[in-house]
């Protein structure tokens, strides 16, 4: 499911011959999908969500209108049920998603955290991981593996719950994982789209690794 997620959202974002380069990635798609599971919107209040302007707000409607994803209301733009089906996919892969407080393991001012299911057995250093979200934005990440009941930096392979404590008790406020392949992953950075954008770099860079 998680392949079939990934190239679906992947052609949607990607470049349509004949135009212009795409100004959005599947990031984008993401969180227009996020925020339309909760309500409609209109065309200007989504740009403002999304940090987009008018043109690339246009071409994003476009593609999801184009891929059946959304439809148009005097509302404004609802998921169909075609979009209501592909959020829950994503649900599926990244079933908790949270903004994470500063602690000595998280230091920047903002940060966003992503569990991925299942994944534990892809995360090798997690500096894959790492540089996809700084690359996407982000000044740091932090790659958290589940096992036997622990989590674990993926990069020295310390349990968090013994080396910090307190750390470890925010971040498991906020997302738990369900079983022992479950990954974490926290990005930090100056503001909180840039930490979510990061964060959803990395963690997209798992569905295929």
């Amino acid at each position: 499911m998680a392949l079939s997620l990934k190239k679906f959202i992947t052609i949607t974002a990607d470049k349509k011959a004949p135009g212009p380069s795409t100004t959005f990635t599947p990031f984008h798609i993401y969180c227009a999908l996020e925020l339309l599971s909760l309500k409609p919107l209109g065309r200007n209040k989504l740009a403002d969500k999304l940090c987009v302007g008018d043109g690339t707000i246009r071409t994003i409607i476009n593609r999801l209108k184009d891929a059946e994803l959304i439809s148009n209301t005097k509302e404004g733009c609802i998921l169909t049920q075609n979009g209501h089906e592909m959020w829950h996919q994503f649900e599926q892969v990244f079933p908790k998603r949270s903004e994470i407080p500063k602690t000595e393991i998280t230091p920047s001012e903002f940060n966003y955290g992503f569990m991925v299911k299942d994944c534990g057995d892809k995360i090798k250093s997690g500096i894959d991981q790492r540089d996809a979200a700084i690359i996407a934005g982000a000044k740091r990440a932090i790659v958290l593996v589940a096992d036997q009941g622990c989590l674990y930096v993926a990069s020295v392979g310390k349990c968090i719950e013994k080396e910090y404590t307190t750390a470890a008790k925010e971040i498991l406020k906020k997302i738990s994982p369900q079983n022992n392949r479950d990954v974490i992953i926290i990005a930090g950075a100056e503001t909180p789209l840039k930490a979510k954008t990061g964060a959803f770099a990395a963690a997209w860079s798992l569905l295929d690794a």
